[in-house]
């Protein structure tokens, strides 16, 4: 079973992580730092603002169609 990581209760604690994760991925060329960040960080993001939520309901439609196709070739 997959141990599952606590997110912060509060929403300036999720506000804070989602952005500093965000702002992590955009420097993920550096070695510690990575791109993987920056969808992370905006699934945080997603949990209190609507237009990131938007955005992301927007790419998980887009990636469960590519999906589809992708398996059925």
């Amino acid at each position: 079973m997959p141990k599952r990581m606590p997110k912060p209760k509060t929403k300036l604690g999720r506000t804070i992580l989602g952005t500093v994760l965000v702002v992590g991925g955009v420097f993920g060329f550096l070695p510690i730092l990575g791109f993987w960040m920056i969808p992370l960080g905006l699934v945080i993001l997603s949990q209190d603002f609507a237009s990131v939520r938007r955005l992301r309901r927007k790419w998980e439609i887009r990636l469960s169609r590519w999906w589809r196709e992708f398996r059925a070739r």
